[in-house]
């Protein structure tokens, strides 16, 4: 395929928990009152885990406030850059927060120039472990905007790369990947585009004619690769980076026991299924899925982003809205409802209720076991 030169998505961000559930009136004191990440959570809700948060040195005292508002106790960066760029930052940053932050690290992509990249990615891999990093995020630049020292772009499943992977199956680092986009962003951006309001605010996300794999073929890639490393932890993020097809998701959960998945800017996508199909998904799998948000906060003034974002930044009632109707479709049967993030789509979501035993999994006990949170020191 040929080499096409394209900007990387602007950094997600995630973080999440709605205020319209059992917990609301459920306050902390302040920032300083917040547990340590290992504590229990307060009496009367479970300890909540966000795994798929994007967060700038600079953001730690704004998340304290998030946490507190929100109620949630602790949070994965996956934003936490590379040890030749931004980790020991990242690092500081979540000593800064008292345990409540763990770092995932990036893939030092300049490496692909060179043709022992795969090994070169292994050993910065190995020194983001050394320095504290407990995670490997992979963006979706790989399959779509990653090219390789022949010019062509790196496939997810690209053999080169399999240094990288074994390393974090050896070292113990789940990898959170990102691999592809919402179905609909392979489509004219046009009426008929059901995501048109979001890519026309974002056209660089269309992959509209671009030379490019489809969405279809990112997925295989996505599956290969997590086949050939049955010792690797693979997160898919973004519901299995396909929340169109819960169905198939399913059946890789059942076929790769390596497999897990996160809820990150999903919510109105998997919020469409019919209620009944999803309360089931999530019974079934409710040792595999990790609540994220895909939450970015930097210092104020920087708008949040809130799984997305428009043409104009998001307020406080986006945020009040964010975080309530993502609770209200976990923990209610309400029916037709407005969804999370309003650029993702013009559609009503229904609630799925979840028994409190798969709630208290889902929102932060698998968290704590696949990410071994309550060994880790940032």
């Amino acid at each position: 395929m040929a080499r096409r030169r394209r900007s990387l998505v602007p950094v997600a961000l995630a973080l999440a928990l709605s205020a319209g559930g059992a917990w609301v009136a459920l306050r902390c004191r302040g920032p300083e009152a917040l547990p340590p990440s290992t504590a229990p959570a307060p009496s009367g809700r479970p300890f909540v885990v966000d795994v798929h948060v994007h967060l700038g040195p600079d953001g730690v005292e704004r998340l304290a406030g998030l946490m507190q508002r929100w109620q949630f106790d602790h949070v994965v960066n996956l934003s936490g850059g590379t040890p030749s760029r931004g980790l020991t930052e990242q690092l500081a940053a979540a000593r800064a927060s008292k345990g409540r932050v763990t770092v995932f690290t990036t893939l030092s992509y300049h490496d692909v120039r060179f043709q022992d990249y795969g090994p070169r990615m292994a050993l910065a891999l190995r020194r983001a472990h050394a320095m504290g990093a407990r995670g490997l995020k992979i963006a979706k630049l790989l399959g779509l905007g990653l090219p390789g020292p022949d010019e062509k772009l790196l496939p997810v499943d690209d053999p080169g790369l399999d240094p990288v992977f074994e390393a974090a199956g050896e070292l113990g680092m789940p990898v959170a990947i990102h691999s592809g986009d919402p179905r609909a962003f392979w489509l004219p951006v046009d009426s008929k585009n059901e995501r048109k309001d979001e890519l026309e605010a974002h056209p660089g996300w269309s992959q509209h004619g671009q030379d490019v794999p489809s969405f279809d073929e990112l997925l295989a890639q996505l599956e290969r690769r997590v086949a050939r490393h049955p010792k690797t932890t693979f997160i898919s993020v973004h519901f299995g980076n396909a929340a169109e097809h819960p169905d198939r998701v399913a059946g890789w959960l059942r076929k790769y026991p390596n497999l897990y998945i996160d809820t990150a800017a999903r919510i109105p996508e998997i919020g469409r299924h019919p209620p009944e199909q999803m309360r089931a998904f999530f019974v079934e799998f409710q040792d595999r899925i990790l609540y994220g948000s895909d939450l970015g906060v930097s210092a104020e003034p920087e708008p949040l982003f809130l799984g997305s974002e428009g043409k104009e930044p998001a307020g406080a009632k986006d945020e009040e809205r964010f975080f309530t109707a993502t609770r209200r479709y976990f923990e209610t049967q309400d029916k037709d409802f407005d969804h999370p993030t309003p650029i993702q789509g013009n559609w009503k979501i229904s609630g799925v209720k979840l028994p409190d035993a798969v709630l208290r999994k889902i929102y932060g006990e698998n968290a704590r076991r696949v990410i071994r949170l309550d060994e880790a020191k940032p």
